[in-house]
């Protein structure tokens, strides 16, 4: 992206920088904005006015906590919880509007993000109606391998979330959760630390979620 378009885009954001546990997008309120992850971990799904949550997925920024709503005129579909300390950035749709009519290469890249999280929730519907629930995992556990592989090639994953909110992504119980790691561990394909997966043979679980 050319420096002057990346500088007319921070001019129209609105950032801020948020503790774990606040509610960055509410279904309740309609959107105004187009809202960004810029850094740290969210999950998205419902939260109800006592104050419980139930999440449906999880993003890590960079990433779009709601890219589309704004321009339907609609509220937001989920509700957005930041699972660690987030930066946001919100994007006021007129002034956008006027900067893509201005900057077509701007238009074009909204467009290839849009059609980027549509294909992602159409794969992940996809995964939910096709894949068995060792699969299904093997496919969100192989989303998170970004960092860096190590000398022996492995990949460190840490999770954000409890490990019941994972199963409710995968519509599997804890316990089954707890079933799939012990069964990859003793596959070979990971090891388990906690709140932390070292995935040992990452071409072997990409041949399991079947990517």
């Amino acid at each position: 992206m050319p420096a002057d378009v990346v500088a007319e885009l921070q001019e129209l954001a609105q950032v801020r920088e948020l503790p774990a546990g606040s509610l960055l997008v509410s279904s309740r309120e309609p959107a105004r904005d187009l809202c960004l992850i810029a850094r740290g971990d969210a999950a998205l799904g419902s939260a109800p006015a006592d104050g419980s949550f139930q999440p449906e997925r999880s993003v890590q920024g960079p990433a779009w906590l709601d890219a589309s709503s704004v321009w339907l005129d609609s509220v937001h579909v989920l509700d957005a919880v930041a699972l660690t300390p987030a930066r946001v950035a919100e994007l006021a749709r007129d002034p956008l509007q006027a900067l893509l009519d201005q900057r077509p290469l701007l238009a074009q890249r909204l467009l290839v993000s849009l059609a980027r999280e549509v294909r992602r929730l159409t794969m992940h519907t996809h995964d939910l109606m096709h894949k068995d629930a060792e699969g299904r995992f093997a496919a969100w556990l192989q989303q998170r391998c970004c960092s860096e592989a190590a000398s022996d090639g492995s990949v460190t994953v840490s999770l954000t979330e409890r490990k019941r909110d994972i199963a409710s992504q995968l519509a599997i119980t804890p316990e089954t959760l707890s079933r799939l790691l012990r069964q990859l561990s003793r596959k070979g394909l990971i090891a388990v630390a906690g709140y932390t997966v070292k995935v040992l043979d990452v071409a072997a679980l990409r041949a399991l979620a079947g990517v």
